[in-house]
């Protein structure tokens, strides 16, 4: 693949990896308001002392907050990543699409800060840094062999190609 095509594709990747982030937030943002207007409402209002409606929906909206934010900020960091082409011999990084080989089946996995676990539309898989996989790909480069344990199993990965 021509460096330029490769460059493309990871744009193409990233831009949709922000658009279902941006998806993901106003819909978590909408759910927050509405605990909100529950645990300020007329009906979240105590009637009694062991009634802790009103209570426990205010923590349920801080904790959506929470999310919100998380989410915001995780797009923040997604949308000022330079998006660089990766060099043949240059070792994995943020900002890394890399292909590996697990068992004879080649799969791609995007190396962002934000987002893991989300497998975009192309069959790419979003994988941090800071997560197992990500930890064990990050300074590889291409033809190394990882091993990673995850649940007692043993995972044996051959990093093709970093992009």
């Amino acid at each position: 693949m021509a460096r330029d095509d490769r460059g493309e594709r990871k744009r193409r990747l990233v831009a949709e990896l922000l658009e279902r982030l941006r998806a993901d937030h106003a819909a978590l943002a909408r759910v927050q308001r509405a605990t909100v207007a529950g645990a300020t409402s007329e009906e979240a209002k105590s009637e009694h002392s062991k009634d802790t409606r009103a209570l426990e929906q205010t923590y349920l909206a801080r904790g959506q907050a929470q999310r919100v934010e998380e989410v915001y900020e995780g797009i923040s960091r997604i949308a000022v990543l330079p998006l660089r082409v990766f060099a043949e011999v240059e070792p994995v990084a943020v900002g890394a699409l890399v292909e590996i080989e697990e068992e004879g089946a080649p799969s791609a996995l995007l190396l962002v800060p934000f987002g893991g676990g989300i497998r975009l539309s192309g069959g790419e898989q979003v994988v941090t840094p800071a997560s197992p996989l990500g930890r064990v790909l990050v300074g590889r480069t291409a033809g190394d062999t990882v091993e990673l344990k995850v649940a007692g199993r043993t995972r044996v990965l051959t990093v093709l190609g970093v992009e």
